[in-house]
């Protein structure tokens, strides 16, 4: 069962991360090098914290499943 919910978990957080850079992406110029060009822009700090927020959210959560999962010493 915990490695099921790790599996679950880490696809959860893939899409989350996949979610926030499309974000930069579609809303963010790139140079030739795809460097993002943050100058030119201006961004919905809204929109970016909520999507920030459930990649984070996985994370934690994940760490969590991963400390039970192994019998780790969270620090």
């Amino acid at each position: 069962m915990k490695k099921e919910s790790v599996i679950k978990e880490l696809k959860k957080m893939g899409e989350a991360r996949e979610n926030f850079y499309k974000y930069l992406d579609k809303n963010i110029p790139q140079d030739k090098n795809n460097i993002y060009k943050f100058e030119d822009t201006k961004l919905d700090a809204k929109e970016i914290y909520s999507l920030f927020f459930k990649m984070d959210y996985q994370s934690r959560k994940l760490k969590g499943l991963l400390v039970d999962a192994y019998d780790l010493k969270a620090e």
